[in-house]
């Protein structure tokens, strides 16, 4: 069994909020001007940051009436697209504490601390009433939890019936060892990836009925690619940026995850799913 510590020591930084100030300044930005768009590139920690994020949302039938779970919310970014574009109310819950409290003092900087709740605390015991929720989703999250089934029977306690769920994770699609570190883990002993047939087992499991499927893979080489390459013509990475949170490892884990990707061991898949 996963000790949740190891999973947060993993993605913990130190002093993640101070960092990402001295590269908005670096931007010629401050807490005062800074938008939800300029926050973005850093605070969207997934294959394909914002447009992945608005591909998978826009998939879930939002509106400003919505009430919205974000499952693995990291420091909030999609959760603030969420609200800023869709006028949702957002509740957000993650396992690193630095992550929440990062993500709590960035939507007071773009002022939607009203729209947007971040909870420190597992998804496997979230904290929220039976039926709360018209959506969920969760992006990049499932490759650190090992229970698929009690997070998906979590997932589903918390939806109104009919709800829809939208699940971005890198899923297996082929067989071989993977290379780490990956971004979501150093080795194999926080990393949890499975096949899609079996986050479709899960969803069945829990009252959850599938409606749409999409591998990612060819999305997300894309997306390496043009990251790789803006780097190089910048002569490095820019201020804000996925390395802000990956650290000194960061060229290792992108490598690693495109030559993953490219041997068709895994890619990043799209599911959604209503709630019966």
């Amino acid at each position: 069994m996963t000790d949740p510590q190891d999973v947060e020591k993993h993605y913990a930084h130190g002093d993640l909020l101070g960092t990402i100030e001295a590269a908005i300044a670096k931007l010629g930005k401050s807490i005062d001007t800074i938008t939800v768009d300029d926050l973005a590139p850093v605070d969207e920690f997934h294959i394909g940051g914002r447009l992945a994020s608005e591909e998978l949302l826009s998939q879930l039938s939002l509106s400003p009436e919505s009430n919205v779970l974000d499952v693995g919310c990291g420091l909030g970014g999609a959760a603030r697209f969420c609200a800023d574009g869709f006028g949702c109310k957002v509740t957000g819950i993650d396992l690193t504490e630095e992550f929440i409290k990062t993500g709590q003092a960035l939507c007071q900087w773009v002022g939607l601390e009203d729209n947007i709740s971040l909870h420190h605390g597992s998804a496997l015991a979230m904290p929220f009433d039976d039926n709360s929720f018209d959506a969920a989703y969760m992006l990049h999250v499932g490759m650190n939890i090992e229970a698929k089934a009690d997070l998906f029977a979590e997932i589903a306690r918390t939806l109104r019936p009919g709800g829809l769920l939208g699940v971005y994770d890198v899923m297996r699609t082929g067989p071989g060892e993977l290379a780490f570190p990956l971004p979501w883990a150093a080795n194999t002993e926080t990393s949890f990836v499975v096949t899609a047939e079996q986050y479709k087992t899960a969803f069945e499991a829990a009252g959850l009925e599938l409606t749409a499927e999409r591998n990612r893979g060819d999305f997300a080489l894309s997306f390496f690619e043009a990251l790789q390459a803006n780097s190089a013509a910048a002569g490095g990475p820019p201020p804000l940026g996925l390395h802000v949170l990956m650290g000194k490892s960061t060229p290792e884990k992108v490598k690693n995850m495109v030559a993953n990707n490219v041997a068709h061991r895994i890619a990043p898949v799209e599911l959604i799913a209503r709630k019966l």
